[in-house]
């Protein structure tokens, strides 16, 4: 017997994610609150969170990364995670997220289970993603710090170095049905931990879905997950989606 929601059915655009979210944004829209930092106060406008993810995808592309290759993208839920997140997705690269509180010999599998060959972390985990990375065998130029605010940190890449030379958001093709947008790895519960593939498709039904759940135009949709988790993701999708479309 097969069971029908009572509500209509979700359509699901081919488009990739960056497309889905921000695509037709224009006017009015692109001067709205897209994030809100809960610690500072913060506030991140569409039009400012836009052209920070441009540049990030530039800047990657610059470097050389984008459709199939892996970057691993390491850090807790501060506001740098959500431009540099969705400009690794605009270059066309799949993110793999690791756990804030993984200890280095897990980043280290991961790394080399993913196939990552740059990793994205915070001063505060650096320790563990230093270690994590160079048992997978990444160079020193492969570690960026997002913040830089150490002694230690001072030595690598930092978010600020990686943007000092502005370059183009690239022009990139895929098909978002069959091409990896994240790599979360599952918590090995019932044995190692595993990928999980999950297409630009994937994520876009996942926060098409979300709009029956009734957010209304000035809602504001907390985001308390770890990002690096796929509900955490989802969860961040769903509110930024939201604010476009009820603003």
């Amino acid at each position: 017997m097969v069971v029908r929601s009572m509500l209509p059915d979700v359509e699901i655009p081919p488009v990739s994610v960056h497309e889905y979210l921000f695509g037709d944004l224009t006017g009015d829209e692109l001067d709205r609150v897209a994030v809100v930092d809960g610690v500072s106060g913060a506030q991140t406008s569409f039009r400012s969170l836009l052209a920070q993810i441009d540049a990030v995808a530039g800047a990657v592309a610059a470097r050389g990364f984008g459709v199939g290759d892996v970057v691993a993208l390491h850090a807790p839920n501060v506001p740098a995670y959500v431009p540099v997140f969705h400009g690794l997705l605009r270059a066309g690269v799949t993110v793999t997220t690791i756990n804030a509180l993984s200890p280095s010999p897990d980043i280290t599998k991961q790394l080399l289970d993913s196939g990552a060959r740059l990793v994205i972390t915070v001063s505060a985990l650096l320790l563990a993603a230093e270690a994590g990375a160079k048992g997978a065998g990444l160079a020193h130029e492969h570690l960026v710090v997002l913040d830089g605010d150490s002694a230690v940190a001072a030595e690598y890449t930092s978010l600020a170095d990686l943007l000092a030379d502005p370059h183009p958001a690239p022009e990139v093709s895929f098909d978002p049905a069959t091409h990896l947008a994240v790599l979360p790895y599952s918590s090995g519960t019932t044995g190692h931990p595993k990928g999980v593939m999950l297409t630009h498709t994937n994520l876009v039904a996942n926060v098409a879905q979300c709009f029956a759940i009734g957010v209304e135009r000035d809602d504001v949709v907390p985001c308390v997950l770890p990002f690096f988790h796929n509900d955490g993701s989802s969860e961040t999708l769903e509110s930024w989606t939201h604010a476009r479309d009820h603003g």
